[in-house]
């Protein structure tokens, strides 16, 4: 089998040149396009670089000043809620009700200590300690003294006590 000669035939020599001129003008179609869609992905990624970067920037100044912000905050924490606990009621035999009374009591003695910022606390924590240790509870013709066990200084005091007869 022989392959027919086309440059003897010129509807087929015009077949092929009108398929490489519409192959080369596709290609330049294709290439334009493409070129063009580049352009635009290129803008738009540059626009996006230029706002991450923007909010990065923002984005670390928020955290420098939230940081700051917490650091005075952390500075300034003050008491918000002061808790008494006794630890040796029943060893007096004393009712619910009267633990509950010295606790109201002692509670009523610190109450100066709410919104108080806890540095000023913690520096005067011996005379706090001596506040609740000095002072006598009457209650039921006796005479109650508080011995501090032991005290937590946050936003909230905890106190626990035990309680002994006064002399």
């Amino acid at each position: 089998m022989r392959i027919p000669p086309y440059y003897k035939k010129p509807g087929w020599q015009r077949f092929f040149a009108g398929t490489m001129a519409g192959a080369v003008i596709s290609w330049s179609v294709f290439l334009f396009t493409y070129g063009v869609l580049q352009e635009k992905q290129v803008k738009i990624m540059e626009k996006q670089e230029s706002a991450i970067m923007e909010l990065k920037q923002s984005n670390s100044i928020y955290q420098e000043e939230s940081r700051e912000l917490n650091e005075q905050q952390a500075k300034k924490l003050s008491v918000q809620e002061i808790n008494v606990h006794l630890l040796n009621g029943e060893r007096f035999k004393l009712s619910p009700l009267m633990i509950h009374k010295i606790q109201i009591e002692a509670k009523e003695d610190l109450s100066d200590l709410m919104d108080r910022d806890l540095e000023s606390i913690f520096e005067s924590r011996k005379i706090i300690k001596k506040t609740i240790e000095n002072k006598v509870y009457p209650i039921d013709d006796k005479d109650y003294r508080l011995l501090v066990k032991e005290m937590t200084i946050y936003t909230s005091i905890h106190i626990e006590v035990e309680v002994f007869f006064a002399n």
